[in-house]
């Protein structure tokens, strides 16, 4: 009955500080909720309810910076921009369903840049937006003048999406380091065409890009989980100690039992 009682107190230990965890949710984590409710309505269209969403957000972001969240001076500026766009998007009825998701993806993947503690969702572009890149190199090399504009435009929305997420995770001198290579190409197509030297600028800055990836994309797990794991694991290996403990004592006893009734 011990054993049963001990075993119960150890699991309920066990689970308490994961209910704990599930259950706290920060004023930034909730902004970051509402970002991707408003996503999800511009995925099906539905662009009134993304835009209400929208206006929602600015409410609870103006509370949440009332209340003394410190936000930098450079996050305020990106989201507040980021937002501009977003709401702006979701009320032009002229603009295609592309470009409005691209406008409210900056802004979901900028306020996820902030609440995120860890791979933040913009690192999930990598794919895309390397492929893309890889595009880009390859019309270069080989010198076709519509497949590299139209692929270095995709690049380029692409790139723009991320931008400000990029800004918020990453330190201004690689930021400034990429920008310079990025608006060269953009800048000197016809001599990053023509010029072997000028596409020595793709390979750095795929090479520039990949590392960022790279960095951002290192497995790694919330710190704050670290002692739910390790509490829950000493918690299990003690629990499964204890009952060892008492099976053998338990063995022990009926073996000696059985000693005894064979001696008499």
């Amino acid at each position: 009955m011990k054993a049963k009682f001990f075993l119960l107190f150890s699991v309920l230990l066990m689970l308490a500080p994961l209910a704990a965890y599930a259950e706290t949710t920060s004023p930034v984590e909730q902004l970051d909720e509402i970002s991707d409710e408003a996503l999800q309505m511009a995925k099906l269209h539905r662009y009134d309810d993304a835009n209400r969403i929208l206006k929602h957000f600015s409410e609870e972001f103006l509370t949440v910076t009332g209340n003394g969240r410190p936000f930098s001076m450079d996050e305020l500026r990106i989201i507040t921009v980021a937002h501009e766009e977003a709401v702006e998007a979701m009320a032009n009825a002229e603009m295609g369903h592309n470009e409005r998701m691209n406008k409210v993806t900056k802004f979901r993947l900028a306020i996820d840049a902030i609440a995120s503690t860890h791979q933040p969702l913009w690192t999930e572009m990598e794919g895309p937006i390397m492929t893309v890149f890889n595009n880009v190199k390859t019309a270069a090399n080989e010198g076709n003048n519509d497949q590299f504009h139209t692929n270095l435009n995709s690049f380029l929305s692409l790139y723009n999406v991320i931008y400000p997420s990029m800004k918020i995770d990453i330190n201004p001198e690689t930021i400034q380091k990429i920008d310079a290579k990025v608006s060269f190409i953009d800048q000197y197509r016809p001599q990053v065409l023509s010029e072997a030297s000028s596409q020595e600028e793709l390979e750095a800055l795929e090479s520039d890009l990949q590392t960022i990836f790279d960095e951002m994309t290192e497995d790694e797990a919330d710190p704050s989980l670290w002692w739910v794991m390790i509490s829950t694991g000493s918690i299990i290996i003690l629990t499964l100690s204890y009952v060892g403990w008492r099976k053998y004592k338990g063995d022990s006893k009926k073996s000696k039992k059985v000693q005894k009734e064979r001696k008499n």
